[in-house]
């Protein structure tokens, strides 16, 4: 079957207006009829929510660092089903990616070049207009042929400041070949409010952000030439979409075949030797790990396990994928929201996805009885999936403000940002991984964790010196790092499996 076609929005350079024009793009079309799958290259959570707001279905990343550059055309063909185009919001530079001092090629990994490339999709270049005249043909001949793998479909101008100022932007585009799609003028109402890391999150933002999107949609179906834009968007495609049930059988078929998928991940080349300090396994219970090796990574036996996933302001980053793969192995998942929630009725396993929790601490720490259950739950062994927001409110405490008490440390807002992929090492058995699973992963925090206990760390990596990072306590899994479900199904499997254990 043919998937929908492609146009990837880049920029020369972060800040260009990337976002407005995506999301108001995805916005416009669907008025215009078209059903558009948004999408957004690399690790980011903010953006795909304002994406989903326009589109009316969710928005999803494509990064090839975090699933591999084989699940990337397939990722895409799953979110695009049911679409008739679709939109991908690049990151950073075009060419810009992870940056690997050992890879010689011209296109980094995980840069929009990259996906643009792997989709064979025509990119359309975001320029902000700001303090360009003539010499935008310059850049943007430089941009056209710096990687000829890559095309350069057309450029928008954003931020044009009057129509003598667009006359001369157009005059430099035609004298490279370039077709202008649109000009968008200056107006400075639509920036989104944003906070340390970035846009604040469209579910925070609420009506406001239902609001900017509209104003988004309204300008760029007024300075864009949408016929210009479909007639441009292509790709190349081939293959199965990706399907969580098969990528959990193709799991169980390795269980079953004595291969561990675990073992697998690590001798994978693309992962470079993380280990700093030698993998140990915690203390599990013998009964529990030999019940998860006969049951086997999804597998469904017995009573389907509720996983209770937190949700709302303060956890507010996860990916589409990590839902579909919960269902798919057999869970019954359930949303709630810390800051005013109980813990579900009958949760056999928790999701502390990331977020925002330094900006709701208080509410947190009010909610006296979740975090009572989650505490005691913990202590029972109910399997607990915390990354960053989560690993925060199972410590003591953040920002002065009492939370759960899992983690033996209390956090808080911190002098510096911390971002960037990391080529980590499960440094213990748990609820997710076993010790020694190999993984990729990426941190993006402005918090860090002060009077830390004597606790098992979860991950180890270089950067460049030896780090042991997070905590694993029983069942419950705590860090800073990010992974992407569709990456490391097996983890998911995993995880489900205990939780069926523990509903048991």
């Amino acid at each position: 079957m043919v998937s929908a076609p492609a146009v990837v929005i880049a920029a020369p350079a972060s800040g260009s207006g990337k976002t407005t024009l995506a999301t108001g793009l995805i916005g416009a079309l669907r008025r215009a009829g078209h059903r558009v799958a948004p999408f957004k290259v690399g690790p980011d959570y903010i953006d795909p929510g304002y994406h989903g707001l326009a589109a009316g279905r969710p928005g999803r990343n494509l990064d090839p660092v975090l699933v591999g550059e084989d699940r990337v055309v397939p990722l895409y063909r799953h979110g695009a089903q049911g679409c008739d185009i679709a939109v991908v919001e690049g990151v950073m530079g075009l060419f810009d990616g992870r940056i690997d001092e050992n890879r010689g090629d011209a296109i980094a990994e995980g840069s929009t070049a990259q996906v643009a490339g792997l989709l064979g999709a025509p990119v359309v270049l975001v320029v902000d207009a700001r303090g360009h005249s003539q010499s935008l043909a310059a850049l943007l001949h430089g941009f056209a042929t710096y990687d000829s793998s890559v095309r350069l479909g057309g450029v928008i101008l954003n931020r044009v400041g009057s129509e003598r100022h667009e006359q001369v932007l157009r005059a430099a585009c035609d004298r490279v070949g370039l077709p202008v799609l649109g000009a968008l003028p200056r107006m400075a109402e639509l920036e989104v409010p944003s906070r340390h890391l970035g846009l604040i999150p469209a579910v925070e933002h609420g009506s406001a952000a239902t609001a900017a999107v509209d104003a988004m949609t309204e300008l760029v179906a007024a300075h864009v030439d949408l016929r210009a834009i479909v007639a441009l968007a292509g790709g190349s495609v081939l293959g199965a979409a990706w399907d969580p049930h098969v990528e959990l059988a193709s799991i169980a078929e390795h269980d079953t075949a004595g291969t561990s998928s675990d073992g697998d991940r690590a001798h994978d080349p693309r992962v470079t030797d993380a280990a700093m300090v030698r993998p140990q396994p915690t203390s599990v219970d013998p009964a529990s790990e030999s019940a998860s090796s006969a049951a086997g990574p999804g597998v469904v036996s017995g009573r389907d396990p509720l996983i209770a996933m937190a949700g709302g302001p303060a956890f507010t980053f996860g990916y589409a994928e990590h839902r579909e793969l919960l269902v798919a192995a057999g869970a019954r998942v359930v949303v709630f929201d810390p800051l005013t929630d109980e813990l579900p009725v009958g949760t056999a396993g928790l999701v502390l996805p990331g977020g925002f929790p330094e900006e709701h601490a208080g509410q947190l720490s009010a909610n006296e009885r979740l975090r009572a259950a989650v505490a005691d739950g913990a202590s029972s062994g109910l399997p607990i999936h915390a990354e960053c927001a989560g690993l925060l409110y199972l410590t003591r405490s953040l920002d002065g403000h009492r939370m759960a008490g899992v983690i033996d440390a209390d956090a808080e807002f911190g002098p510096r940002l911390t971002l960037g992929y990391r080529d980590a090492v499960a440094l213990h058995d748990s609820a997710l991984w076993r010790a020694g699973s190999r993984v990729r992963g990426h941190e993006f925090h402005r918090t860090r964790l002060v009077r830390t206990g004597a606790e098992n760390p979860a991950w180890g990596w270089r950067a460049p010196g030896s780090v042991a990072e997070g905590a694993v306590v029983r069942q419950v899994h705590a860090s800073y790092l990010h992974t992407h479900p569709a990456g490391n199904p097996d983890a998911i499997a995993r995880f489900v499996t205990a939780a069926r254990r523990f509903d048991h």
